[in-house]
């Protein structure tokens, strides 16, 4: 009977830390977002300054190329709202991860108690 609960505990306890990998994947990934997302909004910040008249150039592979002011303009405010979208959406994910873990986490305990009672029945009977 123990050795059954020790299998169920492995194999949750292996759930659990693959989830764990893919909780510190998901907020590695959201970190990135946010810093995409604090550079766009200083480009957006330094564009607004800025009016028809001025000269914008956008990088293209190793090549500057001229940009109307207006088109950068709304390729950042477009970009913006793209990262905060999947900003959203990684809390959404993460919030989810969390309760699923929170899930596992009980799981294990209740096993390792089970655990704990099989071995200290099985030392009773020898």
């Amino acid at each position: 009977m123990a050795e059954a609960i020790q299998k169920k505990l492995k194999a949750e306890l292996e759930k659990y830390t693959q989830m764990q990998k893919d909780v510190s994947k998901s907020m590695s990934a959201r970190q990135k977002l946010e810093t995409q997302l604090t550079e766009n909004n200083i480009v957006k910040e330094e564009l607004d300054l800025l009016d028809s008249t001025n000269t914008v150039y956008k990088l293209i592979g190793p090549v500057l190329v001229k940009q109307d002011v207006d088109e950068a303009k709304a390729t950042v405010t477009k970009r913006l709202e793209y990262i905060n979208g999947e900003i959203q959406r990684y809390e959404t994910l993460l919030k989810d991860m969390e309760k699923k873990s929170e899930q596992h986490r009980e799981v294990l305990s209740s096993l390792q108690q089970e655990f704990q009672r099989a071995q200290g029945l099985a030392v009773g009977k020898v």
